[in-house]
């Protein structure tokens, strides 16, 4: 993903402010202290005196003197609602879109009425887990989406067992055979491994599996497929 790409998304979520409403103490600071960043990704934030900016697609705020940049979350106490990782969460589904479907493995009807986007590590014994849920998630209409994430890199074995899985003949059999600790032919060809890692680089990616709901929920490790579907269905 390029920073054009990331720029833009940044930019179509920001809720862009005029520079009449920021003061340039915020823009003179975030000149200093974040090189390189795009004054059209400032606004103003929830909180009265603060503006909220983007930098390498994570939601930040600053203070109206510029004096404090503060790294968290806002959480609107009447509704309960934790803004921060709301606006985090568009951040992250817009970037994923920007992957394209093509470039996923995936499971499911098209026609389901939820998708569920899972970063995996085919050497996970957690993701493997995952994977056995599939077919449970798939009947209770949630559509797969995964994203190869070796976690231990590029230059590592799980690395090119992942381009092995994207090339292969049948990707979703490969994807199987590997989570279930079977070999898959080593192969090579054009392949969206690399993208992958840098997506899930540049959105927090921690390690696997981490689950990305359809509204923008972010779910860190194995979650049962009982557990799971209430959530998915659940309405924020």
């Amino acid at each position: 993903m390029t920073k054009a790409v990331i720029l833009a998304i940044c930019l179509s979520l920001s809720g862009v402010a005029h520079a009449a409403d920021v003061p340039q103490a915020v823009y003179d600071q975030l000149n200093k202290v974040m090189p390189g960043y795009d004054p059209a990704t400032v606004s103003k934030s929830p909180i009265e005196g603060m503006y909220e900016f983007i930098a390498q697609g994570t939601v930040l705020y600053i203070s109206g003197d510029g004096r404090y940049v503060i790294s968290g979350d806002v959480i609107e106490i009447d509704t309960k609602t934790n803004l921060t990782k709301q606006k985090q969460g568009k951040i992250t589904l817009a970037a994923i879109e920007q992957i394209g479907e093509e470039n996923m493995v995936i499971f499911g009807d098209d026609k389901s009425a939820r998708t569920l986007t899972i970063f995996t590590d085919v050497d996970c014994p957690y993701c493997s887990m995952m994977h056995k849920e599939v077919p449970r998630l798939n009947e209770a209409g949630i559509r797969i989406r995964y994203l190869l994430y070796p976690r231990a890199g590029v230059q590592s074995p799980t690395y090119a067992k992942s381009v092995s899985v994207w090339c292969a003949d049948d990707r979703n059999e490969a994807i199987g055979i590997a989570k279930s600790g079977g070999k898959v032919e080593s192969r090579s060809c054009e392949n969206p491994v690399a993208q992958h890692v840098k997506l899930g680089e540049m959105v927090g990616v921690t390690g696997t599996p981490t689950l990305i709901l359809d509204d923008g929920r972010v779910l860190p490790g194995y979650v049962p497929a009982d557990k799971l579907i209430p959530i998915i269905n659940k309405k924020i």
